[in-house]
């Protein structure tokens, strides 16, 4: 008998948000290279040739693109706990849909990076036997990706006994 599904054929499930702190964190983890870039081409232009105003303008674009893609990229992080897998989504124009059941979790890690904790923020990052598999939800509150370690790392157990 086939299992039905929760979701009407083709509608997208209401998935959990990620923290937008983890806006503020990409901001901190990535802008600083970039204006540091930015600073060294000015001072090379002014000092030796104006043909570095180039990687200036180069360096200006690059930082008003992060500026704009970190929060659009945030935006469209999710995840959400099914009866059988997790399921992760990313991105908008390289959409990113990767469904992880439970019995296939080997181990789970929750990470966090120093601009991460001082934020408040962990990953919980998933290992399978699949070595191409990206399955990890970055960006989220702490008491909140410890309670979802814990929950697969139990679903998981669950599931590998079965097997």
């Amino acid at each position: 008998m086939k299992e039905q599904s929760e979701h009407p054929a083709g509608a997208q499930p209401v998935m959990n948000p990620v923290s937008p702190k983890l806006s503020t964190a990409r901001y901190l983890g990535r802008l600083p290279w970039i204006l540091v870039g930015l600073i060294v081409f000015l001072v090379l232009g002014f000092v030796f040739s104006h043909w570095f105003q180039i990687g200036s303008a180069l360096m200006l674009l690059l930082l008003l693109w992060q500026a704009w893609l970190i929060p659009q990229q945030v935006k469209r992080l999710g995840w959400l706990e099914t009866e059988n897998e997790l399921l992760i989504t990313k991105g908008k124009l390289w959409y990113t849909f990767t469904v992880v059941p439970y019995g296939r979790i080997q181990f789970v890690d929750v990470k966090a990076g120093p601009i991460e904790r001082s934020l408040g923020l962990k990953s919980v990052e998933l290992h399978t036997a699949s070595a191409s598999s990206d399955a990890s939800v970055q960006g989220l509150p702490v008491d909140v990706a410890d309670g979802l370690r814990e929950r697969l790392a139990i679903k998981a157990r669950e599931r590998m006994s079965g097997l």
